[in-house]
């Protein structure tokens, strides 16, 4: 391969590092053809960009992108893939739906949400790691929750209020 294609996977790589929120390293290399091609239409499927690279290429993109991903370097060892992601742990359910049947994916590791996740055991961790509108959904619910309270509170009591009126209205 010359440098110049080389350099033009490294644009690539990285621009792709840079638009996208999450990443995640796996290892598919033991994976059959029919294997592959339906991970690649599940990963498709929920909007995951699934890209083999070369290890050497990958950790020249990862140093030329705005990220701070460098403790990712470690995991970038025998075959590599890519899953890119706007929705945090979208990859890792597929990952772990996807493993239940074929054994592979390996994870190696992730960046998700400006954390860095290496190793198989972080996997479960992931699978519950909310995205930031969810977790602005869970913040609004809790606000609101009490306000309904109080209006509820104050409904009820000006039904209360009305009843005892009437009551001794009724009286005279």
């Amino acid at each position: 391969m010359k440098r110049s294609e080389k350099q033009t996977i490294i644009d690539s790589l990285t621009e792709q590092i840079n638009s996208y929120s999450h990443f995640y390293l796996t290892d598919i290399s033991d994976l059959n053809a029919s294997d592959t091609s339906n991970l690649r239409r599940i990963c498709f499927k929920q909007d995951v960009k699934l890209v083999v690279a070369k290890n050497t290429l990958l950790r020249k993109a990862l140093e030329n992108s705005s990220k701070e991903a460098s403790e990712l370097y470690e995991v970038l060892k025998g075959n590599t893939s890519v899953m890119f992601t706007e929705v945090g742990n979208a990859p890792a359910k597929l990952i772990k739906d996807f493993y239940r049947k074929h054994k592979k994916p390996v994870f190696k590791g992730a960046f998700v949400e400006e954390s860095i996740y290496i190793g198989e055991n972080q996997l479960d961790a992931l699978v519950s790691v909310k995205s930031k509108n969810e977790l602005i959904a869970d913040v609004v619910a809790l606000l609101k929750s009490p306000m309904a309270k109080v209006v509820g509170q104050l409904q009820s009591g000006g039904n209360i209020i009305h009843g005892v009126l009437k009551t001794l209205g009724e009286k005279e």
